[in-house]
C-alpha cells in the first residue's frame, strides 16, 4: 500500500464508519419503536445519528482532549519542545499544530483534529522526561506523520461514535427495556413478537462489542506506516526504536486514558494489564522496533 492510497483509504473508512454507526443507532431506534409501538423513538434515533455524526467531525478532537486532561503548551513553557515541532512541520510541509500536554509520568503521545490546519499533537510530561532529543524527534515525526497521512481524522472520530453506541446501548439496556410495559403479545403474532425480541435485545447487548470491532477495524498497519514515515521524516530510524523501548518498559500506567482512545497513542498507555494480540490496538512493540532498525535509509 503507498502512502496515497493509504491516504484515499482513510477517508473511505471514515464514511463507512460514519454509515455503520448510523444503521447500528437506526437499529436500536427501529426495535424500540417497535417494543414500544412507537414511531417518535425511531426518528429520534434517527436525529441522534445524523447529529452525532456532524457533532463528532467538527469537535471530536475537542472532546478526546478533554477526556485526556491535556493542557495548551505556550512557547516559552518549553521553547526546545517547540522549536522541535516546529523544525519538523517545516520538514514534513505541514502546518504547525498546536501542542497540548498531559501533566502525567507515563510516557506516550497523539495526534488528533479533523484536518492539517487543525492538526494536534499531545504529549505527556513523563514522555519529555525520559527521551533525549533525538528521540523526542523521532516520536514527534511519529505523530505529524499521522497527521500528513490523514490517521487522526478516523482515529479521532472512532472514540466519539463507538463511545455513544456504547453509551446508548447501556441506557437503553438499563431504562428502555427493564422499565415500562412494552409491547404485548397475542396469540396470533405472539410467535413472531418473541423472535423479534430476542434479537432486538440480542443486537442491543452485543452493540458495544460492534463497537469494539469498529475500532478494531482501524488497521494496525497505520502505525507501521506512520513509523516508516516518521523515520523518513528524521533520517534517522534509531530515534524512535530507541524511544518506544523506553516507552514499553514504563510500568506508568496513563490514568487519563480510556478504552475509547487508547487507539490514538504511539502506545498501549495500559500498564500491567495483559492485552490479548487480537484485542491489542496497537501492532507488539518488538516487531515495530525490529522493522525500524532493519531500515536502511
Amino acid at each position: 500500500m503507498t502512502l496515497y492510497t493509504h491516504i484515499d483509504s482513510n477517508i473511505k473508512r471514515t464514511w463507512i464508519l460514519f454509515t455503520i454507526f448510523f444503521v447500528l443507532i437506526i437499529g436500536i431506534g427501529w426495535f424500540l419503536s417497535y417494543y414500544y409501538n412507537s414511531s417518535y423513538i425511531l426518528f429520534t434515533a434517527i436525529g441522534f445519528s445524523v447529529l452525532m455524526s456532524f457533532f463528532s467531525y467538527w469537535n471530536s478532537d475537542k472532546i478526546v482532549l478533554a477526556i485526556s486532561k491535556a493542557k495548551p503548551l505556550k512557547k516559552e513553557e518549553n521553547p526546545e519542545l517547540y522549536n522541535l515541532v516546529e523544525n519538523l512541520t517545516i520538514t514534513a510541509g505541514l502546518p504547525m499544530p498546536r501542542i497540548f500536554v498531559i501533566n502525567e509520568l507515563s510516557p506516550n503521545a497523539f495526534a488528533t483534529g479533523r484536518n492539517t490546519k487543525k492538526a494536534v499533537v499531545v504529549v505527556t510530561q513523563g514522555l519529555i522526561n525520559i527521551l533525549n532529543r533525538s528521540e523526542l524527534e523521532g516520536v514527534i515525526a511519529h505523530e505529524l506523520s499521522h497527521i500528513g497521512n490523514k490517521d487522526m481524522l478516523l482515529q479521532t472520530v472512532v472514540v466519539v461514535l463507538v463511545g455513544s453506541i456504547v453509551l446508548l446501548s447501556d441506557l437503553f439496556i438499563r431504562w428502555g427495556l427493564f422499565r415500562g410495559k412494552g409491547r404485548s403479545s397475542n396469540r396470533e403474532g405472539g410467535q413472531v413478537q418473541v423472535i423479534i425480541m430476542v434479537i432486538g435485545l440480542a443486537f442491543i447487548l452485543l452493540s458495544p462489542l460492534f463497537a469494539k470491532l469498529i475500532q478494531m477495524s482501524i488497521s494496525r498497519k497505520r502505525e507501521f506506516l506512520a513509523d516508516a514515515s516518521g523515520a523518513l521524516l528524521t533520517r534517522y530510524p534509531e530515534g524512535l526504536a530507541s524511544a518506544l523501548e523506553k516507552i514499553s518498559k514504563s510500568s506508568i500506567p496513563l490514568k487519563s486514558a480510556n478504552k475509547a482512545t487508547a487507539h490514538l497513542y504511539i502506545a498501549e498507555p495500559f500498564r500491567g494489564k495483559k492485552v490479548s494480540n487480537f484485542f491489542s490496538t496497537h501492532p507488539p512493540v518488538e516487531e515495530r522496533i525490529k522493522r525500524l532498525r532493519g531500515m536502511s535509509l
